[in-house]
């Protein structure tokens, strides 16, 4: 028996008996949210495939809630996992409420002949994802974001209890992106419904799951919560970034820093110097930041962007050392950046360091 309310054991996919990724063993709990990244073509949606049933295992099994996933029925798997995948649908003359309500087939009988209470679970699937003024529209006659919602509202409309979705915020904008993820999230936690889905946005993957699936060549590289998956060199080797870098702490993809003679040197901190060092990022001007302690929010951009930071210890006042270091800096650079410091018991040297720019004729607020 499985240990796991879905688990994965020794699972080997691919096509036409082909192993593409082997040995994967992945215990999910009842209610988890799930999420499979890696770059293109790394086999995501063949894993999706694959534990949905359109793509047959080469080795190992799969396991559902203590049954062996190949030995439940169609009908059975139906009416307990819906699936959402990126194919485009183009079914002839269906609104989109046909489309939500052929959810409720599996609960039908041969004539497909729908209930009022299965009307009323189609009309409740739409209003969740927000789609009660889409139900008349012709399905093939609407956006692509809207046509994920509808799909996300025929899935529902199952009341499975796991939802598999391929790239589900594909052709969505942040705003709907949101709201289906919001979703996704509420069905699981408070309806105990276990999401296993893809997503290219990273950020949103780290936000949103309760777990990791790291897909990359033969194998699955890393598997864990978010906090451990998310380091910046994890991300770095699984998409291979070479031009550009991966702040965990923000979530954040970040350009490479400027290259070239630094003539900027940025005071800043407590989360201010951020639009500052992104817009010396567009204008390509390298920029030296300092004195920043290695806890603050700006640090953690500062180091992937910046030149150079001058760093102090956490709660520490200000050193001889940094501050000197960072007049010595200032001279050399032709512009001084008051980012909009704020100054407490320990950073009160910056106050120094901006008055000395002043005097150097260098200090600018801002841009």
């Amino acid at each position: 028996m499985a240990d796991y309310y879905f688990q994965m054991q020794n699972m080997t996919v691919g096509y036409n008996g082909k192993p593409l990724i082997h040995d994967i063993n992945i215990g999910i709990d009842q209610g988890e949210i799930v999420t499979l990244i890696g770059p293109n073509g790394s086999g995501k949606s063949t894993i999706l495939k694959s534990i949905t049933r359109q793509l047959k295992l080469i080795g190992g099994k799969v396991f559902f809630d203590n049954s062996f996933l190949q030995a439940l029925s169609y009908k059975e798997l139906s009416t307990r996992m819906a699936v959402v995948l990126t194919e485009r649908m183009k079914p002839e003359l269906m609104t989109c409420h046909d489309i939500v309500a052929t959810g409720r087939y599996p609960y039908t009988g041969r004539l497909g002949i729908l209930t009022r209470e299965d009307e009323e679970k189609v009309d409740k699937a739409m209003e969740a994802v927000h789609a009660q003024e889409l139900g008349g529209r012709d399905f093939n006659a609407i956006s692509d974001g809207q046509r994920q919602r509808i799909l996300l509202a025929r899935a529902i409309c199952q009341e499975p209890d796991i939802i598999i979705l391929d790239e589900p915020t594909s052709f969505l904008d942040v705003r709907h992106k949101l709201e289906l993820l919001a979703i996704l999230r509420r069905m699981a936690k408070e309806n105990g419904i276990t999401v296993i889905m893809s997503l290219h946005e990273i950020d949103l993957a780290q936000k949103i799951s309760d777990k990791i699936i790291c897909v990359k060549g033969e194998t699955i590289s890393h598997y864990g919560i978010p906090e451990e998956v998310f380091q910046e060199d994890i991300i770095r080797e699984l998409y291979e970034i070479d031009n550009g870098f991966f702040d965990p702490t923000l979530g954040s993809i970040e350009l490479p820093r400027p290259t070239g003679e630094v003539e900027v040197f940025v005071i800043s901190g407590c989360g201010r110097g951020i639009p500052v060092y992104r817009q010396l990022q567009k204008e390509n001007t390298p920029f030296i930041a300092g004195i920043l302690y290695t806890n603050d929010m700006d640090y953690q951009l500062a180091r992937l962007l910046a030149s150079q930071v001058i760093v102090e210890k956490p709660f520490y006042e200000i050193s001889d050392e940094s501050y000197e270091e960072a007049v010595q800096t200032m001279r050399k650079c032709k512009r001084v950046i008051n980012a909009g410091i704020e100054i407490g018991p320990c950073n009160r040297r910056l106050e120094e360091l901006v008055h000395e720019a002043e005097r150097m004729g260098k200090l600018f607020k801002n841009f």
